[in-house]
């Protein structure tokens, strides 16, 4: 009876440990402890269906139908392959890769680590914030301003939910993420869809021309986002502290299906997005690139619930990924210069550039995109230095990558730097791609 007063008591979060340890010590895991692993993925899932990748993916389809599909699934494939490595880092270790950066690279790296990661941060809180903005603004017939600050209220209040431990925040943004998800999978029903295209999409490779092949590198360079990188290893670094290696070695493969799973149907989403763009814009708008004009569009061509699915998702995504910026952001300079500096201030300094950017009247569309490339230009080091200390046996001992994994890493990193710096020097006018 006392235990059972006991654990009225606990917290939700609390009680998820509790369960995850008990699960850990058996050897078949209950199906709630399981569902106690499930968090992390979803946070950072958040990530791969944010404003930024609206803007890629309605361009995608509007101008190439189902060509750009495949794309969609490389991107996923290596954000999962990178999420990965972050989460096992973080229950391996204990510490979240800004931590470990600290204590192994030079300082001089890491402080041009650090000061990139903070560029970043306001890069991404400004993609965020302007697509919940937008999407507010389009839905209440306001100005672009009170939508941004709306917005802006809307994540504050989402943060103070961090205080009673981590469950509570991650069902309200598994919620947002949810509404993602159904909005986009309600498009589908009500999009004309010639699936024997979307088929062909998917397992071809086809590039119509050098501009359908900017706009992929576009996505894969949009998709793998720096400050995701390290917030994975926060989560998953003191979620459920493990007390063997037998709980750690179990903990690890538990985390990489929940990776798996969640990241699958974030990019799920993302071929959505697309397939509900090429059958909406493609043969009649093939040239739309604007959020705001493709809302205008879409109610005409396929009805209003069709375009009100489009803000539910877009509002969504806006307001859950700049929560789970400020996340990262915590995580960044906790990690890098042990600052514990208080939210409200945090959630201030990012949100400047987005009130600035709507205050002397830029064009949100392009600022989101502008985000984007500052993005890509910050993502080489997190990615270098996640390969790197997931790679080596006085990090992560027996669960250091195996050759063959590290080799696939390596690989991929090199491939999306070379994607990325491909679509900066297109951005700044340098066509690199002939």
């Amino acid at each position: 009876m006392n235990t059972l007063v006991l654990d009225r008591r606990l917290s939700s979060s609390e009680k998820i440990t509790h369960s995850v340890h008990e699960m850990l010590g058996e050897r078949r895991g209950n199906w709630r402890a399981l569902l106690g692993l499930v968090g992390p993925g979803v946070v950072v899932s958040v990530a791969y269906m944010d404003p930024g990748n609206f803007v890629t993916n309605i361009q995608a389809g509007a101008q190439y139908n189902y060509s750009l599909l495949w794309v969609v699934v490389l991107a996923s494939a290596t954000a999962v392959l990178f999420q990965m490595l972050s989460a096992k880092l973080g229950v391996v270790t204990g510490h979240n890769l800004a931590e470990l950066s600290r204590e192994h690279l030079p300082p001089a790296l890491v402080l041009g680590m650090w000061l990139a990661s903070e560029v970043a941060a306001m890069a991404t809180d400004l993609a965020e914030l302007l697509g919940g903005a937008l999407g507010v603004s389009l839905l209440c017939h306001v100005p672009l301003l009170p939508g941004l600050i709306i917005t802006a209220a809307i994540t504050c209040a989402m943060l103070l939910l961090g205080n009673r431990g981590f469950r509570p925040l991650e069902l309200a943004i598994g919620v947002l993420v949810g509404a993602i998800g159904m909005a986009y999978a309600a498009e589908l029903f009500l999009s004309p869809v010639a699936w024997s295209g979307v088929f062909k999409g998917l397992v071809g490779h086809e590039l119509p021309d050098a501009n359908a092949l900017n706009l992929a590198v576009g996505i894969v360079g949009a998709t793998v986002m720096p400050h995701t990188l390290y917030l994975h290893s926060g989560l998953t670094q003191a979620r459920v502290p493990v007390r063997t290696d037998a709980e750690r070695t179990k903990l690890v493969t538990f985390t990489h299906r929940e990776v798996g799973i969640t990241l699958a149907l974030a990019g799920f989403v993302n071929v959505a997005m697309i397939i509900a763009s090429a059958s909406a814009f493609h043969d009649h708008h093939a040239n739309v690139s604007d959020i705001q004009d493709a809302y205008r569009i879409l109610g005409p061509a396929m009805g209003a619930a069709a375009a009100g699915l489009f803000l539910v998702a877009l509002i969504s995504s806006g307001i859950s990924s700049s929560v789970v910026g400020t996340m990262a952001g915590q995580v960044i300079v906790q990690g890098f210069v042990k600052w514990r500096i208080p939210l409200w201030f945090r959630r201030a300094i990012t949100m400047l550039p987005s009130f600035f950017v709507v205050g002397a009247g830029i064009n949100p569309t392009k600022a989101l995109l502008s985000s984007q490339v500052i993005l890509s230009l910050t993502l080489s080091l997190p990615m270098l230095a996640l390969v790197w200390l997931t790679g080596r046996r006085d990090v992560m001992g027996v669960h250091r990558n195996r050759p063959r994994l590290q080799g696939v890493a390596w690989a991929a990193t090199a491939a999306v730097l070379v994607l990325n710096a491909t679509w900066v020097l297109q951005a700044f006018g340098i066509n690199a791609v002939r």
